[in-house]
Formats: structure tokens, C-alpha cells, sequence
């Protein structure tokens, strides 16, 4: 038989397009992978960070980054990740993986993390 998945907690990075929530299908494949492993493994849990650049004021950046959250969620819930195990945080532009003056726009911080706990 082949050898066991080596399962590991995992992180996934999925990107979107300025000032966008849909899902490209470049991030459907990140989101594919990330469920894809949590299949081979079994998924304790998952958390999704949403994320903005600087670009928006800031209050809007909140809700951009949550729906970019859920929008992840939602595409995991269709591929058979139970809802239950979701949470979703919605950070908007406090947390950039680049820090840049207000107002940048700066594609590596228009993301959502997924964080799987596999069992």
C-alpha cells in the first residue's frame, strides 16, 4: 500500500484581485490543495483571515476582508469541509504581510490565510 499521508497543521495563502471578493481560479486551486490535504488528514478545524491592503479607508477594508473570508469558506463548504469547523476573522489592513503607506495598494496583502488543525 502507498505510505500514509505525513499530516501536518497547514496554512494556505489565497490572493485576490484589488478591491475584489470572487474567487480566481488561481485561488480555487490554493483552496483545492488546502482541502484536498485536510481530506488525506482529517481537519480538526480551520481558521480564515481575511485581509486588505492600505488602499480603502479602513472601515471598509474590514468588510472587504471579511467577505474575501467568507468567500473562501463558502468555496471549502463546496468541496465538503464542514461548516462547523470554520471560523472566519476579518482583519481589513491591520495586519499586512507588507507594511506600505496608506493608501498603497499592494497585491500580498489582498489575501485570506487559511489555517487547517488536522487531526
Amino acid at each position: 500500500p502507498p505510505p500514509a499521508p505525513e499530516c501536518e497543521d497547514a496554512g494556505f495563502v489565497v490572493y485576490f484581485a484589488w478591491d475584489r471578493s470572487e474567487i480566481s481560479s488561481q485561488a480555487a486551486a490554493v483552496i483545492n490543495q488546502a482541502v484536498n490535504q485536510a481530506r488525506e488528514c482529517g481537519v480538526a478545524s480551520v481558521n480564515i483571515d481575511g485581509h486588505a491592503d492600505r488602499s480603502g479607508a479602513a472601515a471598509y477594508n474590514v468588510g472587504l476582508s471579511e467577505r474575501r473570508a467568507r468567500a473562501v469558506r463558502d468555496e471549502m463548504v463546496r468541496l465538503g469541509v464542514p461548516a462547523s469547523a470554520i471560523s472566519l476573522d476579518a482583519f481589513g489592513e491591520s495586519r499586512p504581510a507588507v507594511e506600505t503607506p496608506d493608501g498603497v495598494r499592494e497585491p500580498l496583502n489582498r489575501r485570506a490565510e487559511v489555517l487547517i488543525d488536522l487531526n
